[in-house]
């Protein structure tokens, strides 16, 4: 149940979230809203099937319901003109973009000879190609409005466990590089742009969908949304480049209970992310 909304530290901004008909992305709309987001909330579900549960209706509607202004819109994120489109309702709507998460996402976590390249074909684009289209196409908007943020859904730059998953690891550190580059190209127009990543494994169809792991594994998808929650409240581009740790900028911003984000009261989920990650950054003036 989503609280009645009040005036937040999102008051009127305008927030379209990929993928956010269920899972990651719902909660983080519904997080936003609650703060006083307008949500534009984009996914391909318009009709909802058992293994599907949740379309961009039913998550407006929970967002309407409690008081908070929403647009659904239906976008495949490797159309073109859906994400053009996509753009176009959001303005036509409410004059502005603020941010845009690319919270939508395809998986498949197996060995390369496992990895059919119909299913490598749809993770590169789903996630990389996805991720710099929806920027490409928000970016005009955000920086006549003086700024913005970017965030997308994938993790820091590092070659640990990588095998078993290199195709979708491709992909996803693809998110990530984007996030690095274009956060140098638009620092001077106030956008800033970031990459996001769990420590440990989150509950989301996909997890639950592909067996991986259980609750007592899982923490909740709302340490994602407050972690974003705080990229998006803070001022660009003071934090714009970095590829962040949820529970780890959540501890650098103050946070200290964590245990409210487990699925299994009784087990603190382990960390699967290292705890060291090597810094990436650009040379200036390469």
């Amino acid at each position: 149940m989503l609280a009645r909304m009040t005036a937040g530290r999102l008051q009127d901004k305008v927030v379209i979230i990929t993928g956010a008909s269920r899972g990651i992305g719902r909660c983080m709309a519904l997080t936003f809203a609650r703060e006083g987001a307008r949500i534009v909330v984009a996914a391909k579900t318009v009709n909802a099937r058992p293994e599907l549960p949740g379309t961009i209706h039913t998550v407006a509607e929970e967002i309407r319901r409690a008081g908070g202004d929403a647009l659904p819109v239906r976008v495949d994120v490797r159309s073109e003109d859906d994400v053009r489109a996509m753009v176009d309702k959001t303005l036509q709507r409410f004059g502005r973009i603020d941010a845009l998460i690319n919270n939508a996402g395809a998986l498949w976590w197996q060995d390369v000879l496992d990895t059919p390249l119909k299913r490598f074909d749809l993770m590169h684009g789903v996630n990389a190609r996805a991720a710099f289209l929806c920027a490409q196409a928000a970016l005009p908007a955000m920086i006549e409005g003086g700024g913005g943020h970017i965030l997308v859904c994938s993790p820091p730059v590092q070659l640990e466990g990588l095998g078993g998953k290199t195709g979708y690891m491709m992909s996803k550190l693809g998110m990530t590089l984007l996030a690095h580059g274009l956060a140098e190209e638009v620092r001077a127009q106030r956008v800033s742009v970031n990459a996001l990543w769990p420590v440990t494994l989150v509950e989301s169809l996909a997890t639950i969908n592909f067996k991986i792991g259980g609750p007592e594994v899982w923490r909740k998808p709302e340490i994602l949304a407050d972690a974003a929650l705080e990229i998006l409240t803070t001022p660009p581009p003071a934090l714009t480049g970095r590829a962040l740790l949820d529970e780890d900028f959540l501890r650098e911003r103050g946070w200290t209970d964590f245990a409210r984000y487990r699925c299994d009261p009784d087990h603190e989920p382990p960390r699967v992310m290292p705890s060291a990650i090597p810094k990436v950054g650009l040379v200036p003036g390469a």
